[in-house]
């Protein structure tokens, strides 16, 4: 019986390494069961806890997009630098800087709230430090994947894997988050945040990375004239620049949802912080699909096609979601943006990471991030404006509307990035 149990669990172990061969090595198993628990804390935070607490707290939607861009304004400042830094330093400690910082912070919104002491300025200052943490944090988490894995070949799964992880926390965590606001309150999810920081912390530890030649950073000219350097490699490469132009525009409207997801849970659907978990879990939901499908695909021949009808297409679930009145509807056209959202996300993560020389490695990832997530607090302002001065509704079919226009000029990029996709990878890089 014993031989009969080992020997259904190689050929399990060999099915999973050979659809998910990322999981061979056992830096990226330790990174991807760490990171899962820390960062479903992470999202509960600021996806749900916060968002629906500054708008309990003030009852405004102009205020709920300041509350956006302060929390994510910090970010746009400090990636650039991450990546810099990320290039020079090790990885795996600037990622334990981010930890420790981050269970800081946490640790401090738990204490306010369960004492009651909690205000909105003092939420506004806190979550300034979480973008802080969350600047360094994006380049440095999205360059010390490919250090996870030893062989090459497995990278564009691995790359899918941590969008699988990311995902399944976007799912975790604020469904875990409407329980306990519902049952508990709000001080409970700061709780939940502040513990999930523990296992990632000690599965960073028990990592064996590899050392890779780095060079120190003399002076701030220095530094400055390697994020130079890294800005001139981005604007000269095609396919990256279109690219990082399209994730940009997603940062600044293709997210616009989620900032105004508390005024059409309370308001428009005419329902509680449960309705508000079930909304925010539900484009998770899609993008965990969208994961898996890309987790079990080989190479990125064909994803630009895939990128440029997954941005029509949110596009329009975004209009056809403020038209919503029903929360099953809602739920629904969510699990499409998300769906959706990923397959455009990752894949251009794929084809960067995929076509970047690896000495710039850090710096473009956080042109990467900058373009996703740097834009996202002049988003969340321009939404939470357009919410106050003609609502919700029309807010949203606006930016849908600007989302479809932008992956038509996507469209028009393609015959571009494909010549690089289809070979010319080495010549471009040897150029540049």
């Amino acid at each position: 019986m014993k031989v009969w149990h080992r020997q259904l669990g190689d050929r399990i172990s060999q099915a999973i390494y050979h659809y998910l061969p990322a999981f061979r090595w056992r830096n990226f198993r330790l990174f991807f069961g760490g990171q899962l628990l820390s960062m479903s804390g992470t999202f509960m935070t600021q996806q749900l806890t916060i968002p629906w607490l500054v708008y309990d707290l003030t009852k405004s939607a102009w205020l709920l997009g300041v509350a956006g861009f302060v929390q994510f304004l910090p970010t746009l400042l400090l990636i650039p630098f991450s990546g810099v830094l990320s290039d020079r330093w090790s990885r795996r400690d600037l990622l334990m800087i981010v930890q420790i910082s981050g269970i800081s912070v946490s640790l401090a919104l738990t204490i306010l709230t369960f004492a009651n002491l909690i205000t909105f300025p003092i939420l506004l200052v806190l979550s300034v430090l979480n973008g802080l943490l969350k600047g360094l944090d994006m380049p440095v988490r999205h360059t010390i994947v490919t250090e996870t894995v030893d062989d090459k070949a497995d990278w564009s799964n691995a790359i899918a894997l941590n969008s699988v992880m990311l995902s399944s926390s976007l799912v975790l965590g604020p469904a875990m988050g409407g329980i306990l606001i519902a049952t508990l309150g709000v001080k409970y999810c700061f709780l939940y945040d502040t513990l999930s920081y523990i296992p990632a912390i000690f599965t960073l530890l028990a990592m064996e990375l590899k050392a890779r030649p780095m060079q120190s950073l003399t002076s701030f000219r220095d530094t400055f004239g390697k994020l130079r350097e890294g800005f001139e490699y981005v604007s000269q490469f095609q396919p990256i620049r279109a690219i990082l132009l399209m994730l940009a525009l997603h940062g600044l409207v293709g997210m616009s949802h989620v900032a105004l997801m508390p005024i059409f849970a309370a308001k428009i659907l005419n329902g509680d912080a449960t309705t508000m978990a079930h909304l925010s879990t539900s484009a998770p939901i899609g993008s965990f699909f969208a994961c898996l499908f890309l987790s079990i695909r080989r190479g990125i021949i064909g994803l630009e096609r895939v990128i440029v009808t997954s941005q029509v297409l949110i596009g329009m679930s975004l209009i056809s979601f403020s038209l919503s009145r029903q929360v099953s509807l809602s739920i629904i056209i969510l699990v499409l943006v998300g769906c959706f959202s990923i397959l455009s996300i990752t894949s251009s993560n794929m084809i960067i990471q995929t076509l970047v020389a690896e000495d710039k490695r850090g710096r473009v990832m956080s042109f990467y991030a900058l373009a996703m997530v740097g834009t996202m607090p002049f988003g969340n302002l321009l939404a939470g404006t357009l919410a106050q001065n003609f609502g919700a509704t029309e807010a949203l079919i606006i930016c849908g509307s600007l989302y479809v226009l932008g992956a038509c000029w996507f469209y028009a990029q393609l015959p571009g990035v494909r010549h690089w996709i289809a070979g010319e990878k080495k010549a471009c890089l040897g150029k540049i």
